[in-house]
């Protein structure tokens, strides 16, 4: 057993207080005054970094937003096949919505059903250049070729 499941409720309530206090609450990672980087409340990423069920956590809340920003941009989403969700999911993920928001003339396509000029769009961008393979495969799915 660990020594925090052999601890009191009562000491880590009144500790969580004090060390939040003095590490501060941050939502985005800055450097503390040794230089590490840190998130949080005083989570050191550069000796402890993130266990694997925080990874999980953390992954599964930015699918669940990368979901929703689907769903707002495409009003049909729901009825797009998996594959083309997952595309366009994973693009959500990765641009956030004002910059897929920006893909106006992709949007428009897809609103059309017409997935060969959602693709094209995707293709001849510079998020594509930039990214090259994850392009390759978004627009493979939007097509309908993709194969699992």
């Amino acid at each position: 057993m660990t020594a925090a499941r052999k601890t009191p409720s009562n000491i880590i309530a009144a500790s969580r207080d004090l060390v939040q206090r003095h590490e501060g609450r941050r939502q985005f990672p800055h450097y503390d005054t040794r230089g590490k980087l840190t998130i949080a409340v005083g989570r050191n990423l550069n000796d402890r970094g993130l266990a694997d069920d925080e990874i999980d956590y953390l992954f599964a809340n930015d699918l669940i937003i990368a979901l929703q920003i689907c769903q707002d941009l495409y009003p049909c989403f729901a009825s797009f096949t998996p594959a083309r969700q997952a595309a366009l999911i994973s693009m959500a993920f990765n641009l956030g919505k004002p910059r897929l928001a920006g893909f106006r003339r992709m949007r428009a396509a897809i609103n059309r059903g017409n997935w060969q000029g959602a693709a094209d769009e995707a293709e001849n961008s510079l998020w594509a250049r930039q990214t090259r393979h994850r392009a390759t495969d978004v627009a493979a799915r939007l097509r309908g070729v993709h194969k699992p």
